[in-house]
């Protein structure tokens, strides 16, 4: 906001020389040339269509300051972003336009230069009210010129200055710029002074008051890594502290940052060195040397007072001493109508007094007989008036004790104000933590649902495994059918066997050699079906282990058709049950 009222200054005083018949009205063609101008010189994107659509050819008439109005804040002052361009080229289009038509010294006699009478009209500027027309109260014409005289090093006149101040348009309606430039271009206040001591001493206050520097010199600095020391130029802002190689400023060899955790101490004498302080931060120490005793208490009383401003959020002294000035003023002219009342009512009550004692007087005259009773009336009549000077002497200490408990109340204000700012900033703070939270819980529903996807991948894997698993058990089912089918045929072989050795004894030892060996691989063939049921258990388990990552699964044996346990039987191409089929058929041929 600061901002932009310093802006609308100066792009009202080049409205204002655009409109030459002094109607209030400016030419849309004028306009649009002034738009575009400032387009360029606040570095904001040129937009021609919104430009022709506001300022069209079929409407009539030119344009008054409060029809510009909404185009200048919406489409210029609305996007421009502070640190993107340079307020100081803004000052200069919107002087060079208006001084043409306005700034013309009397008697064709040019005391000041363009520049310097540029710099007055921006410190002009910036100390006026933001009421228009722009005008400067006479309390502020005599402290700028005040500031100019003391950087001359001379004493300002005050028979000058009260002459041009007791002016009625002046005491009435303020100074106008361009009445303070003739004022200035009159030489009453550089009689005898040269053009270059006044220009530096205009540069000093433009730079002071409009740079915003606190303070500027030359000083002694300690190098942090070859410890020697070396002469800069200091300038100080209220949140920097920056030293360059000469005054010219060119080669900015170090910037100091100044805040809350900053603080400045003086030092001793040492390493040959006098007049010494430091700037101390949270990660360095600046040890420097004045060239005298004063000049280091003004260099560390305006390093506090910028690391004040820093600390109480305040971007520039200037503006604030401006501020502090007009309560000062606001508060005497308070004073000054309060005084003016009082000696109204006390002129009143005199009055109401004389009177009083008129009507005595003829009172006295008429009743001479009644003189006794006179007098005594007129001891009543100044017991009245003395209870009503002591009334109006309580009233006049209730409305003091009224005006201290408003200047209270106006301090707890700003105590409130200041910690709503804190609150909230805190809150932004916290709304960043928030999104940031909020930012972090969508990345983890993402990933949630990238896992959930991978696990019903799994399922479906797991289920498409379950289903050929359960194929395999059956066609382990029907093999042990099959292997019991063929042991109830070798059952009824061997109980036909067994009545031809009945018939044939002669062949009984030979039978029973045959039936041992028979026996034996029988017991080969049940170690095998057992390894073989030990490899399948082995072999679920791996499969629940690929399955199911998070744990084994306990499997039950499958039930075959009776209730029985079905137990994986070795393939028949196993060798050692091979070799059992092969003896059986041989018997069987015998």
């Amino acid at each position: 906001m600061e901002l932009r009222a310093e802006l609308l200054k100066s792009i009202w005083y080049a409205f204002t020389s655009l409109d030459v018949e002094k109607s209030g009205k400016v030419s849309k063609s004028q306009l649009k040339v002034l738009s575009h101008n400032l387009y360029t010189a606040l570095n904001i994107p040129h937009d021609p269509v919104a430009l022709e659509d506001h300022f069209r050819d079929d409407d009539d008439g030119p344009v008054s300051n409060q029809g510009y109005m909404p185009y200048l804040n919406k489409f210029i002052l609305d996007k421009v972003v502070e640190g993107t361009f340079v307020k100081e080229n803004v000052d200069e289009f919107c002087w060079t336009l208006s001084a043409k038509k306005n700034y013309r010294p009397k008697n064709g006699v040019d005391v000041l230069p363009d520049k310097d009478a540029f710099h007055l009209w921006c410190l002009f500027n910036f100390l006026s009210e933001d009421d228009y027309p722009l005008v400067l109260v006479p309390e502020e014409v005599e402290y700028l010129l005040k500031k100019i005289c003391r950087a001359m090093s001379v004493e300002l006149s005050c028979v000058d200055v009260e002459d041009f101040i007791s002016q009625e348009a002046v005491q009435q309606s303020g100074i106008t710029v361009w009445a303070f430039l003739d004022f200035v271009n009159t030489g009453r206040l550089t009689r005898g002074m040269e053009k270059d001591s006044v220009t530096m001493a205009i540069d000093k206050v433009y730079q002071e008051i409009a740079g915003n520097i606190i303070k500027q010199g030359y000083l002694w600095k300690k190098g942090h890594l070859r410890r020697n020391w070396n002469e800069r130029w200091f300038s100080l802002q209220p949140s920097t502290l920056h030293y360059y190689v000469s005054e010219d400023r060119k080669e900015c060899k170090g910037c100091i940052e100044l805040g809350h955790n900053c603080c400045v101490e003086v030092l001793p004498e040492k390493e040959g060195k006098r007049c010494m302080f430091c700037v101390k931060t949270l990660t360095k120490t600046y040890e420097m040397s004045a060239p005298d005793t004063k000049q280091r208490q003004e260099w560390t009383t305006a390093i506090q007072t910028a690391i004040r401003l820093c600390v109480e959020w305040k971007k520039s002294l200037h503006k604030d001493l401006k501020l502090r000035r007009r309560e000062q003023r606001e508060e005497r002219e308070r004073r000054r109508t309060a005084k003016e009342e009082e000696l109204q009512s006390l002129r009143l009550l005199q009055g109401e007094r004389e009177s009083k004692l008129a009507e005595l007087e003829l009172l006295q005259d008429a009743q001479k007989q009644a003189q006794t009773a006179l007098l005594q009336e007129e001891q009543k009549r100044k017991q009245k008036h003395v209870e009503l000077q002591r009334t109006l002497q309580e009233q006049l200490q209730q409305a003091e004790e009224a005006r201290v408990s408003i200047q209270a109340e106006m301090a707890l204000k700003e105590v409130e104000t200041e910690r709503q700012r804190r609150r909230i900033r805190e809150l932004e703070v916290m709304q960043l933590r928030l999104e940031e939270a909020l930012h972090q819980e969508m990345r983890a529903r993402q990933d949630e649902e990238v896992y959930c996807l991978a696990q019903a991948r799994l399922l479906v894997e797991e289920e498409e495994k379950m289903k050929a698993l359960l194929a395999l058990q059956e066609e382990q089912e029907q093999y042990i059918l099959k292997t019991q089918r063929e042991k109830q045929e070798l059952r009824q072989e061997m109980v036909t066997k067994s009545q031809a050795l009945e018939e044939a004894q002669h062949q009984l030892e030979k039978v029973r050699a045959s039936r041992r060996r028979m026996d034996q691989d029988i017991a080969a063939a049940q170690r095998k079906l057992r390894h073989a049921s030990t490899s399948v258990k082995h072999w679920n388990i791996q499969v629940n282990r690929l399955t199911h990552p998070n744990g084994p699964v306990e499997r039950r044996p499958s039930l075959g058709s009776s209730g029985v346990p079905v137990v994986s039987v070795p393939s028949l191409r196993d060798p050692g049950l091979r070799l059992y089929h092969q003896r059986n058929e041989r018997e069987k041929e015998k």
